[in-house]
């Protein structure tokens, strides 16, 4: 089970930090990712790390902005959102995957979605 956490409203400019905490399974066995998906678009990567954290991967609208990180110990995963942007403004999931990908239908695993809002 995934549950997510730590969305709301902020300006643009401003940050957040989502949390992912997971139970039921070997947490350390999974690669994480994280999607979003906005009204009326199409759910799309944001960010994925690898089972032991040394690897991470980001879609191109968030590199330099967003921080993917994993904390084994608390079956927890991270995503600092920083300089964040009106287009930011999505539901964001969380995911897990057996390898690290950029791809949702191999994920396996999804969390219920926590809700992003960036005002202008």
């Amino acid at each position: 089970q995934l549950q997510a956490s730590g969305g709301g409203l902020v300006q643009a400019g401003g940050s957040l930090r989502l949390s992912c905490a997971a139970s039921g399974r070997t947490f350390s066995n999974y690669a994480m990712g994280w999607f979003r998906q906005a009204p009326g678009k199409e759910r799309e990567f944001v960010a994925a790390v690898s089972r032991s954290g040394d690897y991470t991967y980001y879609a191109r609208s968030v590199k330099g902005r967003f921080t993917i990180s994993r904390d084994n110990a608390k079956n927890t995963v991270y995503l600092q959102m920083n300089t964040l942007k009106p287009e930011d403004t999505a539901v964001y999931y969380c995911a897990a995957d057996p390898a690290l990908s950029a791809e949702a239908e191999s994920y396996d695993y999804w969390g219920q979605g926590t809700q992003v809002t960036v005002s202008s």
